[in-house]
């Protein structure tokens, strides 16, 4: 046995000089002292090299480039559009005549608004509409303009904010995402108007604000039961200019417990046969980039594309709402809040439905985890075989299109599994062609796709799948059209 090997299988030995024996010397020293010397000798010249690189110039340098490699890095993807075309669109709205509502104040006539100027904010886009269609639906059954506001991202004082290392417009008009009546498109009521022509009807003299004292709390209140109660409440009042002050990031008068709960469900005779719901339409900006990638989407006719009713349908397509990112995060929170479907995803009439109970109040943890990844965030293999169970149900169905945040690499992955499940074809979200002022707006485009398909695959956990299946109710397509993951 080598000295190497007995040293190293010895019992109980200890390292000493002789342990580096092997170790070239370049001194007459020992050699531990050598190497210590050497040691040294190779710090200092680390330090010279250090100090001989990073000069106080090439430091200054540095920190000079780093900002602006930034500011370029920002700038790559482009400055925003300021959509001043469809601000004109709005401001020119025939209900935006000054003149005709100064008159009409004299003569006795002046139209009476409903505003919310503690609106919801910095939220996604399906957040703010469900709260945009409530309000406007509040100030149509009182008989009032429902005065419409910006989709705000940021309360910057700047056009554009910083979001993924990206410019992002950090206020759009509402017509660049919807029309229709809460976005100030005709109706059988007063229509709606914009902040910018309130602030000039109704000065702050003007304004009658209501508070939300004595209003019963949105959470474990039916839905039909806190909507009459304001009813009641605004045809107390006279004046023609009335502000509800509410906060919606706070004290929301419609909050996250009606919009998650089946409380909601009870405003849905109503609001399904309301005109804030029958007349409601994307907007000309979403339908471009609909129109613009009908390749992908491969009507049988291209006047499916523009046709709202139930027979402006994509036959044999299925479009699947998967929501990634965040969601990993949130879908365990969702577990531990032993949350259901959202409110509108909880209609008698679905046929998927979500129960928990089983998992509550157990010690089965793991398997209620399980459960709820399943219909939250399913992985590729359950997507494939839920989208097979689907397809039984609906022989018709041959083509698949995926709303997703996901990677595009997991993307390809799903696609290539469900091509080799038999589907014909697989699209995404990354597959549509949008040009600068589409992109801001492509989660609508992804809505407009969904609501059109034959079929529509949602995740119950989310408001982007509940807004979809409320629409493809209000339209009156059958209720068996829609499935939940």
């Amino acid at each position: 046995m080598s000295a190497w090997l007995r040293r190293l299988v010895a019992t109980g030995h200890q390292r000493s000089e002789e342990d580096y024996e092997l170790l070239p010397s370049n001194s007459a020293g020992s050699p531990a002292s050598a190497f210590n010397k050497n040691r040294r000798r190779s710090a200092r010249s680390l330090l010279y090299a250090c100090l001989h690189l990073f000069t106080v110039r090439r430091i200054a340098v540095a920190l000079v480039s780093i900002p602006l490699l930034m500011v370029v890095g920002v700038l790559w993807s482009g400055v925003p559009p300021s959509y001043e075309d469809i601000r004109l669109f709005e401001r020119n709205l025939p209900q935006h005549n000054v003149s005709a509502a100064v008159v009409n104040a004299r003569t006795g006539n002046e139209p009476k608004y409903l505003r919310f100027p503690g609106h919801l904010w910095g939220h996604g886009l399906n957040n703010i509409l469900q709260e945009i269609l409530l309000m406007s639906q509040l100030a149509y059954l009182s008989n009032r303009s429902y005065v419409f506001e910006d989709y705000v991202w940021s309360k910057l004082p700047f056009p554009y904010t910083i979001y993924d290392f990206a410019l992002r417009p950090t206020r759009m008009p509402i017509n660049a995402f919807i029309s229709g009546p809460s976005a100030g498109g005709p109706m059988s009521g007063p229509q709606a108007v914009s902040s910018e022509f309130w602030d000039s009807v109704c000065p702050k003299e003007k304004r009658r604000i209501i508070t939300t004292e004595g209003a019963p709390p949105s959470k474990g209140t039916d839905g039909s039961v806190l909507m009459d109660w304001w009813v009641q409440r605004l045809a107390k009042v006279e004046d023609s200019c009335v502000e509800i002050e509410q906060d919606s990031l706070t004290d929301p008068i419609f909050d996250k417990y009606l919009f998650g709960g089946k409380e909601i469900l009870s405003l849905w005779p109503g609001l399904s046969a309301s005109p804030i719901l029958t007349d409601f339409m994307w907007s000309p900006l979403v339908h471009s980039a609909i129109f613009r990638n009908f390749p992908i989407l491969q009507p049988y006719s291209a006047k499916v594309l523009y046709d709202s009713s139930t027979s402006g349908v994509l036959p044999g397509l299925v479009a699947v709402h998967l929501r990634r990112g965040d969601f990993k995060r949130h879908c365990a929170r969702l577990a531990g809040w032993n949350s259901e479907y959202m409110g509108l995803n909880q209609f008698p009439s679905l046929p998927d439905k979500f129960d928990p109970t089983p998992y509550i109040n157990t010690t089965r943890e793991d398997e209620k985890t399980e459960y709820y990844f399943e219909h939250c965030l399913p992985t590729t293999e359950q997507i494939v075989e839920r989208l097979r169970k689907v397809r039984e149900d609906h022989p018709s169905l041959s083509r698949v299109y995926l709303l997703t945040n996901g990677w595009g690499w997991w993307l390809n992955g799903l696609k290539d599994a469900l091509r080799e499940d038999g589907w014909a074809d697989a699209t995404s979200s990354l597959d549509i062609q949008l040009d600068a002022a589409q992109s801001y707006v492509g989660m609508a485009v992804d809505m407009a796709i969904a609501e059109k398909a034959e079929v529509f695959v949602g995740n119950g956990f989310s408001s982007l799948s509940s807004n979809v299946v409320m629409l493809r109710m209000a339209k009156g397509l059958e209720p068996a059209s829609n499935r939940f993951l």
